[in-house]
């Protein structure tokens, strides 16, 4: 793990309850706003490799947009079928007006 935090998006483009595509490097990221904190998982989806930014977030949880699969935000957990397989989790944080991860 690195501990260089790498800027990834300005906090005004990610809504309270959204979601946003970006990239950490070339990896293509997801970030989410949940309760004012933001998080940040893999983008794609570990059984259809759908878009997590184009999913739903319900609570603590977003839904892939192709198989309705779920997956906890915070942890990255596979938390309904047909999803097995967790999501990739970044260390994310909003500093002044950057999001930043650290990979």
């Amino acid at each position: 793990m690195s501990n260089e935090w790498i800027p990834v998006a300005m906090a005004r483009d990610l809504p309270e309850g959204g979601t946003l595509q970006t990239f950490c490097g070339e990896e293509v990221v997801c970030l989410y706003r949940l309760q004012g904190r933001v998080y940040a998982t893999q983008d794609a989806c570990t059984h259809g490799a759908a878009s997590l930014a184009e999913g739903y977030v319900e609570g603590d949880l977003i839904e892939c947009p192709f198989h309705q699969g779920l997956f906890h935000i915070p942890t990255g957990k596979a938390v309904g079928a047909p999803c097995t397989i967790d999501l990739r989790v970044y260390e994310a944080k909003e500093e002044g007006d950057e999001v930043l991860l650290r990979p």
